[in-house]
């Protein structure tokens, strides 16, 4: 018997008229990401549930007494590990990020502020973590901005957007 019926792409064209975030769900593995990079943070990183190295805790242990998720504070280390980050900041004012390879902006950061911290990441060849980027309107405006903006690579999980300042090309990611 021969089986008939519609291929896999017709199947999935009918998904253009459900949200973005259901579409984007078959790319959670990295498929489609086509930098090499940002496919590397996404296998080592996003799909880890367990700390690559952990005699390296700091990060983890900060964030989570900040009421990060567990999950999230897990993924966070791992990526320092893996980008070779040697210092980290949290919920620290423009003026406070000199030094640091690492600035996470939480919650408690205004939309306002980020903007700042955003250039200010750029100028210190830093990379920037907001968390929960589509908390509210004001905070989503902004951080679509930042994007709009900025020079380098920027990856955004759902979770937190990573502002990457290094020598990549202009490339978004919306995972």
């Amino acid at each position: 018997m021969k089986i008939t019926g519609r291929n896999i792409k017709r199947r999935l064209y009918g998904l253009r008229n459900i949200s973005t975030n259901i579409k984007r769900a078959r790319y959670f593995r990295g498929h489609g990401v086509h930098s090499p990079f940002v496919y590397a943070i996404v296998r080592q990183v996003f799909m880890r549930s367990t700390l690559s190295d952990d005699s390296a805790i700091d990060l983890y242990d900060a964030l989570i007494t900040r009421g990060v998720a567990k999950r999230r504070a897990i993924q966070l280390q791992n990526l320092m590990i893996h980008c070779n980050y040697s210092s980290f900041a949290i919920d620290c004012s423009s003026n406070q990020m000199g030094g640091v390879d690492f600035v996470i902006a939480t919650t408690a950061i205004e939309p306002s502020i980020l903007l700042d911290m955003a250039a200010k990441a750029s100028e210190n060849k830093q990379t920037l973590c907001i968390m929960s980027p589509s908390y509210d309107s004001a905070r989503d405006k902004t951080c679509r901005k930042i994007v709009a903006e900025h020079k380098c690579t920027s990856v955004d999980n759902r979770g937190y957007l990573l502002v990457f300042n290094n020598h990549l090309p202009k490339q978004k990611f919306r995972l």
